[in-house]
């Protein structure tokens, strides 16, 4: 990887500029210019370094709901009960992870009561039972990863400081075609705003108003590329999973999403008798040996609040689209 890619990585996993030509001011950081920069660009998406550009929708900002959900898939079935899960657009992330529990998939459903349907259709159509994990509180998500010289874990940068501000459900549906035409990247073109703005019937001063309103109300996490870690290094993926005390777990949990090298970090239900964890973390590292002494780390924490852990290392990534609402009401993009 050059120098130029490694810096569009390291410097634009969010703050994507909002203007007539953001990539020039992305190519005036880099000490570059604009079809450097698209070229670049183009070129690391075609070969999977990174896995998208763009837009990243959190869901329930929108009005939907995110769960974590896992199966026991038979070995000589499990390609076959992959393509089913993965046929499924609710299913955003899926990977193979070295457990019983060997399936783990993102559902995003456009609203909370989908959820359970949604779990269900997977259930009768994979002939499976379906064990859904729905967060029960947030302790930290940031997944930026660095490539710099020297870096070693995930990259996090200080979080941008702006207030929330709801969005109402009117406003909301106004803006659902500008969601529809992004939720699968911005085009890499000179000016993509306007791009985007021919295809909605609009003006690229309203999109970009649109997009700037999403990320004020925080429905768009960030704006910009979307690395893929293990192209980048980070060859181990470890799930790390706690049985913690009830009530503790809240008091410890916020002390372990504030570790630098965690990137998601959740308490979700149990699901006895198969399943007693309720503390959930990712960490990243260049092996294994990386990821067990960051394990260790959090083990120093929990103490004896922590009855039992295990690490679910990732081996294949199933699919990774990010977000996917369907239809498309109304077709244009009002102001």
């Amino acid at each position: 990887m050059d120098e130029l890619s490694r810096r569009l990585i390291d410097e634009w996993q969010g703050g994507f500029p909002l203007c007539e030509r953001p990539f020039v001011v992305v190519a005036e950081r880099l000490d570059a210019d604009e079809d450097t920069v698209l070229q670049a660009l183009r070129e690391l998406l075609a070969d999977g370094t990174l896995t998208r550009f763009g837009p990243l929708y959190q869901i329930e900002r929108l009005g939907g709901a995110f769960s974590l959900a896992a199966l026991r898939a038979p070995e000589v079935e499990f390609d076959r009960i992959a393509g089913i899960v993965n046929g499924f657009p609710e299913v955003a992330h899926n990977y193979r992870r070295e457990h019983p529990f060997n399936m783990w998939f993102v559902l995003a459903t456009e609203t909370p009561a989908g959820m359970n349907d949604t779990v269900e259709r997977i259930a009768a159509a994979t002939g499976l039972a379906v064990f859904n994990f729905p967060k029960e509180r947030e302790y930290f998500i940031e997944a930026r990863f660095a490539v710099g010289a020297g870096r070693v874990g995930p990259s996090r940068p200080l979080a941008e400081c702006r207030a929330v501000s709801a969005l109402p459900p009117e406003r909301l549906a106004e803006l659902r075609p500008l969601i529809l035409a992004t939720q699968a990247g911005l085009p890499l073109t000179p000016r993509p705003y306007h791009a985007l703005a021919a295809q909605l019937g609009s003006d690229a001063e309203t999109v970009m108003a649109g997009l700037q309103a999403l990320l004020d109300a925080s429905a768009i996490r960030r704006i910009g590329v979307v690395p893929n870690h293990y192209r980048i290094g980070y060859a181990a993926n470890g799930m790390m999973v706690w049985d913690v005390a009830d009530e503790k777990v809240d008091e410890l949990g916020e002390e372990v999403g504030a570790l630098e090298f965690v990137t998601h970090c959740y308490r979700r239900p149990r699901q006895l008798p198969d399943w007693p964890y309720n503390l959930f973390a990712m960490v990243h590292g260049t092996s294994r040996d990386e990821v067990a002494a960051k394990a260790d780390r959090i083990a120093g924490i929990l103490g004896d609040a922590c009855r039992s852990h295990d690490i679910l290392y990732s081996t294949r990534i199933l699919k990774k689209t990010g977000v996917r609402l369907s239809g498309m009401e109304p077709a244009r993009l009002r102001g």
